[in-house]
């Protein structure tokens, strides 16, 4: 089961070619869906960010909102993850919540960060066309190369040891991976390919140009 969240960032930002078993649109990210004849299983959040009409129209195309009030603790996308846990997924996807404001994306990155560390069995990541970030939990994990050219790796929170890659064209063993560092920037993805670590979590962002 994969739950894709669509949220209201720019346009420009927004994966349309996702294809998951659900979609749930944030705000005006309901807009986005709905204007590409993509029907959102729900959709949540204030909608203080759509006008009157264009929520009407959201109203008339999807058949479960959830609303809520602007004052609130949680963010709208903070709201959209916890409806997607209710379908028990396998893989959380989201998609409109990078580019504009940096405040909304770092808030949806820390939100990120710590729901991976809930849920380590389901798989989470943000998608733009060009990007896909994910957070890696102790372990072995594979590399896809997919459609991205470039892999990148970063300490998140702690430093990383044993790193070991594979499959890129700089392969590491038993490597240290401190916080600040930029060195593991930009590698190149070869075939599929892996990397493991013993401690830490590490930020991980495929890329193409």
């Amino acid at each position: 089961m994969i739950v894709a969240i669509c949220a209201g960032g720019p346009l420009s930002e927004v994966a349309f070619s996702l294809k998951p078993d659900i979609w749930i649109g944030v705000d005006r990210g309901a807009i986005y869906l709905v204007d590409e004849a993509i029907v959102p299983n729900a959709i949540v959040g204030d909608f203080d960010s759509v006008s009157a009409e264009e929520f009407a129209r959201i109203s008339k195309a999807v058949q479960h909102i959830e609303q809520f009030q602007a004052e609130k603790d949680e963010t709208d996308t903070d709201l959209a993850l916890e409806k997607a846990l209710g379908y028990a997924p396998t893989e959380i996807w989201l998609t409109g919540v990078t580019g504009g404001r940096l405040d909304h994306y770092e808030a949806v990155l820390r939100s990120v960060y710590h729901l991976q560390q809930q849920h380590p069995n389901i798989v989470i990541k943000i998608v733009n066309p060009y990007n896909e970030i994910q957070f890696l939990m102790p372990g072995q994990h594979v590399i896809r190369k997919g459609n991205y050219s470039y892999v990148s790796f970063f300490a998140y929170g702690q430093t990383l040891v044993n790193v070991t890659l594979r499959g890129v064209k700089y392969e590491t063993t038993d490597e240290v991976i401190k916080q600040g560092t930029t060195r593991f920037t930009s590698n190149e993805i070869l075939s599929e390919g892996s990397i493991s670590f013993l401690g830490g979590i590490c930020l991980m962002i495929k890329s193409r140009d």
